[in-house]
């Protein structure tokens, strides 16, 4: 199917910016400043890679004011380039439009309610009293569980499982391999084996959340588990039982999030983090990637708890000084006993 094009003056008429060059340049997609080819528009939005707009093949950019001067080439000049080519790549590229209907080999519980203007897929399972909204996809192979809520205009790629009771918002996405609601890791230990906790909790989702490829979020043992609008996860994320992640917060992949946990709003947590269970973190709070959390974190800012790479002869030297560091404390303290009595001493 070939793309429609647009031209940069309604591109700019729908998103705004300033249009300098030809105004009448169509595009039909988006590309990378270096690979880009005629019929794409680019971005710069970081300046190391201003020396690749001399090569360009792009028909159009995307650019910011201080690079206006720094192209020949038609371009959209406006505030933030990243996300003004996040918004046109959007459009360009929309998700899977809902076609309303259910398809004939998906299986269907005792009174549920489903929007006309839903789509279940081939293959669907949804439970009794489930309820889907309308513009919902339900791609093939999910399973909705009884009593589920799906709200409007949500996306389940295939093989997404809700288990019963649990809440899903209006516009969320759930990529391939989601499972929303296992039962959390809860066991009591009792003369010599563990004895299962019944997870009674559900879990709860705002809109506008995204959840990555094989990401779990397990259901609550008593309380829910809540995830808020507009929070971005990861692919395999793990997030345990009774954990709270405040709204407009993203989590990069293989992070895991022990049970009864709580992340504040505007968090960003880089990749394979580690966050202990019941502790609190603070809004604003930048977590870089493999960095584990012991400890609760009650003021915004950035932390870290990695020990920087080198060479493997260096990183081997090294984590033998830090095995020793406790003896070396005590050394340095008890130097700095001698000193101060020294002090008075006349020399």
């Amino acid at each position: 199917m070939e793309r429609k094009a647009y031209r940069l003056a309604d591109i700019a008429a729908r998103f705004g910016g300033q249009v300098i060059g030809d105004a009448g340049t169509q595009v039909q997609q988006i590309g990378t400043l270096e690979h880009a080819t005629a019929g794409q528009i680019a971005f710069l939005a970081n300046a190391k890679y201003r020396n690749q707009l001399d090569h360009s093949k792009a028909s159009a950019v995307i650019l910011s004011a201080i690079d206006a001067d720094a192209t020949a080439l038609p371009r959209i000049v406006c505030d933030n380039p990243y996300s003004y080519f996040a918004k046109l790549s959007s459009f360009l590229n929309p998700l899977p439009e809902c076609i309303p209907g259910i398809h004939p080999s998906a299986v269907i519980g005792k009174g549920t309610k489903i929007s006309p203007k839903s789509h279940i897929g081939p293959l669907v399972t949804v439970g009794d009293g489930a309820i889907i909204g309308a513009g919902t996809t339900v791609m093939e192979g999910c399973s909705i569980g009884a009593g589920a809520v799906l709200g409007e205009n949500t996306l389940l790629y295939p093989r997404v499982t809700v288990y019963h009771a649990c809440v899903i918002g209006n516009h969320v996405i759930a990529h391939s391999g989601v499972v929303i609601g296992a039962d959390g890791f809860g066991m009591a230990w009792e003369e010599g084996k563990w004895l299962k906790i019944p997870q009674i909790g559900r879990v709860v989702i705002g809109d506008h959340v995204e959840i990555g490829a094989n990401t779990t979020i397990d259901r609550g043992a008593l309380d829910d588990t809540v995830i808020e609008e507009d929070v971005k996860l990861d692919n395999q994320i793990q997030v345990a039982h009774n954990v709270h992640i405040g709204a407009h917060t993203a989590i990069a992949g293989c992070v895991g999030i022990a049970g009864s946990a709580t992340i504040g709003k505007y968090c960003r947590i880089g990749g394979s983090a580690g966050i202990l269970g019941h502790l609190q973190i603070a809004d604003h709070v930048e977590i870089a990637s493999f960095t584990l959390i012991g400890k609760s974190i009650t003021e915004p800012g950035s932390y870290a708890g990695i020990f920087p790479f080198s060479k493997n002869d260096e990183w081997r030297n090294n984590a033998v000084h830090l095995r020793h560091l406790g003896e070396l404390v005590k050394r340095v303290k008890a130097l700095e006993k001698e000193i101060e009595s020294l002090k008075g001493e006349k020399i």
